[in-house]
C-alpha cells in the first residue's frame, strides 16, 4: 500500500529539560510499534533543544489513529513540563516517496 500522508510534529524542549525529551522520543518507538497504521515513524534532534517526530500512514484513518494514540497523549500529559511551548503539529500530504527493496 502507498504511503500518501504524514505527520511532522516540532518539539521544542526547555533547556533544563533536552535530555528528557531525548529519553522521551528514544521511548516512544516502542508505542508506535503497535500500531500497524504507522508505516514509518522517526524520531530526529535537530540542536540541543529542536527535536522532531515524522511519521507516515497510507489512509487517514491510519493517521487518525496515530494522532489519538499515545504518543500524542503522552505528549499532552507531558509536553508542559518538558517543553518551553505547545508543539508544532502539521499533517502533510506526500507527494513522492522512494521505497528501497532489499533482498
Amino acid at each position: 500500500m502507498e504511503l500518501t500522508l504524514g505527520v511532522l510534529a516540532l518539539l521544542e524542549a526547555k533547556p533544563d529539560k533536552a535530555a528528557e525529551v531525548k529519553d522521551f522520543l528514544i521511548g516512544g518507538k516502542t508505542a508506535v510499534d503497535s500500531e500497524p497504521g504507522t508505516r514509518t515513524w522517526y524520531a530526529f534532534q535537530i540542536d540541543d533543544t529542536h527535536f522532531g517526530i515524522f511519521d507516515t500512514f497510507p489512509d487517514d484513518d491510519a493517521r487518525k489513529a496515530h494522532l489519538g494514540g499515545a504518543i500524542p497523549r503522552a505528549l499532552g500529559e507531558q509536553g508542559p513540563t518538558l517543553l518551553a511551548k505547545d508543539p508544532d503539529l502539521r499533517t502533510v500530504d506526500l507527494l513522492a516517496v522512494k521505497h528501497e527493496q532489499r533482498d
